[in-house]
């Protein structure tokens, strides 16, 4: 069970202040010596994000502390069609082997035996919403998507149509978590228990039997399991696929919120050090592009959410003190795209888990002459995949001619093998997309791949 804050409860958490300060009242209250037998044990604590009003213009509203554990009636016996198909696993949309892909596991809360079907259209159009947002528009083929069929006795989950329905879920499902009726909370340790099931797991949605907008966002790494974080979203409300994109700013971006709240004391000024994430900073934009720090590659350019790059003060919750790159990226306002340093995090994100080459051909032994190496590079949308550079090295010096081929005989390198000792033929991939100007990123957007060979 993951317990670990991501960051300090922030203004948001004062909206179910009750809920957390009894949580927080019985911790304390198991801490003192003698006092162990007064109760069960308190409920784990994590932090999770709010996403935003319905109809408001921020893409959340802060943070707060919930109880690790879901909600609901006591788990019911499933019948034998439901136990049978209960964790079956799919794969969705591959993309190629998990070592080389991004995987992303959607499981399903609120879906009877009779509606996997329907989970499972589900799951497909709520990944067509994820993939329409770029940079996941183009990066598409790096990732795999997998589905994890969790079977509930009860259709639907609990808190939907109204805070008094209770339904018998298989993740605990729940709406009105920590007294917001739009934060749809999950029971961790059951999520965890199905995504075991898919190995190589690195993001997991968590899509709910619901027409009611909510979500969440779960945004530490899991400890046992390794995935970077758990999105919720309602399955069936057209908004909520925003808030799982907005979620995976966090995960698999790094990217600070860009909202702030006006009005609210303690978040009136940033007074603290300069920010970790890419897309805050307490430097103004002439600092920034003076000590070439953070986004300042970017300044000056037009992002796709509207507007020149520049450093626009007010993020990170902070009215003042903190800058954010554009007025209105997806990481403060839903339904807009990423800012240009936002793209680049993603991207950069996206290929801490996914690599630009396949090995078609197994490294694990020798080639001889009539052999051949070959890698797959993925498929990316429009003229993305001009971008890769494929070069060839033999024991490290660079085969000109092969430059851009995918595919190498053993015996076209006739002239360069003088001799009957093995040698190492090596391909080196790179993304040399525009959308990355960072050096230290663009080092990370390559793999290489070595075989042994021998005439």
């Amino acid at each position: 069970m993951r317990t670990t804050l991501r960051r300090s409860s922030l203004p948001a958490a004062r909206v179910a202040a009750a809920t957390v300060t009894a949580l927080v009242a019985l911790a304390a209250l198991a801490a003192v010596p003698g006092t162990a037998s007064a109760g069960p044990p308190p409920p784990a604590l994590v932090e999770v994000e709010i996403p935003g009003p319905e109809e408001g213009v921020t893409a959340g509203s802060g943070h707060t502390l919930v109880p690790a554990a879901g909600r609901g009636v006591p788990a019911g016996r499933l019948s034998a069609a439901g136990r049978e198909a209960d964790g079956g696993v799919a794969k969705m949309i591959d993309n190629g082997p998990s070592a080389d892909r991004l995987d992303v596991v959607v499981v399903g809360d609120g879906y009877t035996a009779e509606e996997l079907a329907r989970f499972h259209t589900d799951a497909r159009s709520k990944w067509a919403e994820v993939a329409a947002v770029e940079p996941y528009t183009t990066y598409q083929g790096l990732f795999n998507v997998w589905t994890v069929d969790a079977v509930s006795r009860e259709s639907g989950v609990t808190g939907d149509p109204d805070r008094g329905t209770v339904r018998d879920t298989a993740l605990g499902s729940y709406f009105w978590c920590g007294d917001i009726e739009r934060l749809l909370c999950i029971d961790q340790e059951k999520v965890d228990g199905y995504v075991a099931r898919v190995p190589d797991a690195d993001l997991v949605l968590v899509l709910a039997n619901s027409a009611k907008y909510g979500g969440a966002g779960y945004n530490e790494a899991s400890d046992s399991l390794g995935y970077d974080g758990i999105a919720t979203a309602s399955a069936g409300n057209a908004k909520s696929g925003q808030v799982a994109v907005h979620e995976t700013g966090h995960s698999l971006g790094r990217l600070a919120d860009e909202y702030f709240y006006p009005g609210l004391p303690d978040y009136e000024r940033y007074t603290g050090s300069e920010p970790t994430e890419p897309n805050v900073s307490v430097l103004d934009a002439a600092t920034m592009a003076a000590r070439g720090e953070k986004w300042h590659r970017w300044l000056g350019e037009t992002s796709p959410d509207g507007g020149t790059v520049g450093a626009y003060e007010g993020g990170g919750y902070f009215v003042s003190g903190l800058y954010r790159p554009t007025e209105g990226s997806l990481m403060r306002v839903l339904e807009r795209p990423f800012n240009l340093p936002g793209v680049e995090a993603m991207i950069a994100g996206f290929y801490r888990h996914a690599r630009p080459a396949t090995a078609l051909t197994p490294t694990g032994r020798t080639l001889r002459g009539h052999q051949a190496a070959a890698v797959a590079l993925p498929r990316l949308t429009g003229t993305a995949a001009q971008r890769f550079t494929v070069r060839w090295y033999l024991d490290g010096r660079e085969l000109r001619p092969f430059a851009g081929r995918t595919r190498v005989r053993v015996a076209d390198l006739g002239l360069h093998l003088i001799d009957l000792r093995s040698h190492r033929l090596s391909v080196r991939v790179e993304d040399r997309t525009p959308s990355v100007r960072d050096p230290e990123i663009a080092r990370t957007l390559g793999a290489t791949i070595e075989w042994q060979v021998r005439l």
